[in-house]
């Protein structure tokens, strides 16, 4: 029995999950960092200037005939411990139909600078795990966890932008790994940014290596829009 199942359940047909995807009048939590929330509180309420309300444009263009909501709860600066610590107020006590979680950038930062309150890979997953444990929802599949990423093509090792690139990769693989145990969706974004970092510029996508401009912003909505929403006709696809 993996972690999630005493939650969660998924629809099954011939030995075959079958896929859950977006619907009309669905309710979706963005939970995490200054990603997520990108001024929601401030200038840009209630959905931000970033992938959120990206992600919400998107599904407007394509199906104008729907009413789907939104809900934005990143805050910016937070590790995995201050998403524990309002997950019950931000999380638990909302009514949603799908949550999206993206954490993990400010552990990596706080454990290279060796902040006491950052987690290293271990604590990180044990908190993430005991988080994901207390989610209730219908299917699995609608939990969706995304990567956190970092912009830098420096592997020389002998800088801060290489340290990040080296240890970025062991806090993606525990989200990767819970993914797996809990049966979640999963949003591979900073695999996503390597991959086009081999055609364009960092700063195509972002002008320092953790905050995306609104094309790295519409890079990471277009991936959770691509996973979320029903197949379409090929002409009617963005």
């Amino acid at each position: 029995m993996t972690p999630g199942e005493d939650r969660f359940f998924s629809i099954e047909m011939f030995g075959e999950i079958m896929p859950v995807y977006l619907e009309d009048g669905d309710r979706i939590l963005f939970a995490g960092d200054s990603i997520t929330d990108q001024g929601r509180r401030t200038r840009f309420v209630p959905l931000g200037q970033g992938f959120v309300k990206i992600f919400s444009e998107l599904v407007t263009a394509a199906r104008p005939d729907w009413h789907i909501t939104c809900v934005n709860k990143g805050v910016l600066g937070n590790r995995i411990i201050d998403l524990k610590n309002r997950w019950s107020d931000d999380v638990l006590d909302q009514e949603y139909d799908w949550l999206c979680i993206m954490i993990g950038i400010n552990d990596v930062a706080g454990f290279i600078r060796e902040d006491p309150l950052s987690s290293d890979p271990g604590r990180f997953r044990k908190i993430l795990a005991e988080l994901l444990c207390q989610v209730s929802l219908e299917n699995s599949q609608r939990l969706v966890l995304l990567d956190p990423f970092y912009l830098s093509r420096d592997h020389r090792g002998v800088s801060v932008r290489s340290q990040f690139l080296q240890l970025i990769p062991v806090y993606i693989e525990v989200i990767h790994q819970l993914s797996d145990e809990f049966g979640t969706r999963l949003i591979p974004t900073h695999d996503i940014f390597q991959e086009h970092l081999e055609y364009r510029e960092v700063d195509y996508f972002a002008t320092e290596p953790v905050h995306p401009t609104r094309t790295g912003h519409l890079m990471i909505a277009h991936a959770l829009y691509r996973e979320l929403m029903p197949p379409l006709p090929e002409a009617e696809r963005i």
